[in-house]
């Protein structure tokens, strides 16, 4: 036994500095993804496995917002009454607010712009200012994130309609029927390929991403998910249960792992990896390669998307808490009061925002003692 946790302590010492080497990429949680499609921010050193258990709230903004998005400094969220907020990461005040009067889904960050939906239109507004750049309205209402990619905004709509805009002037570049209403799933892109999952229906849909062209299709029952891609590899959740594993030139099955509770969570994959949540509470770590269970971890109630940052684990669960795991071993590391059922958590540059329906709240590590 002593053996095997020594054996598992220097494999997540080896992992984590694997993944500092590996950073090559954006520093930021610009979107409900993050840029490289895993939900892993490889850039981020600040917190790690022997520091994660002394984090503290530095500030709260209320109310809260739908899972942030963390650029240059700045934290970007709409809230579900419609108002769009930038707020100053460091300390939570306030740089400028639009308003849109209607509910609205998470935000994406890229190239000055911030993109959302709101109830029947995208919205693309200046970063620095809050200024409407563009609108373009779909058929019916909006729950599906942006995903953003080489100068183009791909949104999902309950109208069962996939967009693809142009992000600087929203022009309607292609659109896709789906099979299905676009809920709560947000598209991924990856190599050119767009992949997104309608979320009430039975299909995983791969697409050109420039034309929009079908070029594979995966079925199965009740793919509730969104994407992630890494490696080559699809993985998403269904309502059944199951952990699917897809090659994504072929749409062709790897694998898949049955949880024994519906997945609505989007899997998180670092360094060999997959993490997904169900709605038996519990969080489940996979081996990417095979599907093997590598370790689980029930929390008190149902949790939401991970998000995974320098060998840590973040779980938000509706039991009012943050768990911090060891993501290669599982062992617990820290659990935080919230006090609010938490959305999706994101992490940027040593601090970690979490936000439910009242309040957002920014944790990081304490000051160093003046001396």
């Amino acid at each position: 036994m002593k053996r095997t946790i020594l054996a598992l302590f220097i494999l997540s010492t080896f992992l984590v500095s694997a993944a500092v080497a590996q950073c090559n990429g954006s520093p930021y949680w610009a979107e409900f993804h993050k840029e490289n499609m895993e939900r892993w921010n490889k850039c981020e050193h600040t917190i790690g496995v022997e520091n994660a258990g002394g984090l503290e709230v530095k500030w709260s903004f209320s109310p809260g917002v739908a899972v942030p998005a963390v650029v240059s400094g700045v934290v970007y969220g709409v809230t579900w009454d419609g108002t769009m907020y930038a707020l100053n990461a460091t300390n939570g005040s306030e740089l400028w607010s639009y308003v849109t009067n209607c509910g609205s889904t998470p935000v994406a960050v890229a190239n000055g712009a911030v993109y959302f939906g709101s109830c029947y239109n995208v919205y693309a507004l200046d970063a620095n200012t809050g200024a409407l750049l563009w609108t373009y309205p779909t058929g019916l209402f909006i729950e599906s994130a942006p995903t953003v990619a080489d100068g183009v905004v791909y949104i999902g709509s309950d109208d069962r309609n996939l967009y693809a805009l142009n992000a600087n002037t929203g022009t309607l570049l292609w659109s896709y029927a789906l099979r299905g209403e676009v809920s709560n799933c947000s598209p991924a892109v990856a190599h050119g390929v767009v992949y997104i999952a309608p979320g009430s229906g039975d299909y995983l849909y791969a697409l050109n991403a420039k034309t929009g062209a079908l070029l594979w299709t995966f079925e199965q029952s009740f793919i509730g998910s969104s994407p992630s891609i890494a490696n080559g590899v699809v993985y998403i959740g269904s309502n059944p249960g199951a952990v699917y594993a897809v090659n994504a030139k072929t749409g062709a099955l790897l694998w898949a792992y049955y949880t024994g509770g519906h997945i609505e969570t989007t899997p998180a994959v670092a360094n060999g990896f997959v993490y997904v949540g169900n709605d038996s509470f519990t969080e489940y770590a996979l081996d990417a390669n095979t599907g093997a269970l590598l370790w689980s971890h029930r929390t008190g109630n149902f949790v939401a998307s991970a998000a995974v940052a320098n060998g840590v684990l973040y779980v938000n669960s509706d039991d009012t808490h943050m768990y911090l795991f060891n993501a290669t071993t599982g062992a617990v590391l820290a659990g935080y009061y919230t006090g609010i059922p938490a959305w999706s958590p994101a992490v940027s540059n040593g601090m970690v925002y979490v936000s439910g329906g009242s309040t957002l709240y920014a944790f990081g590590l304490p000051s160093p003692t003046a001396k």
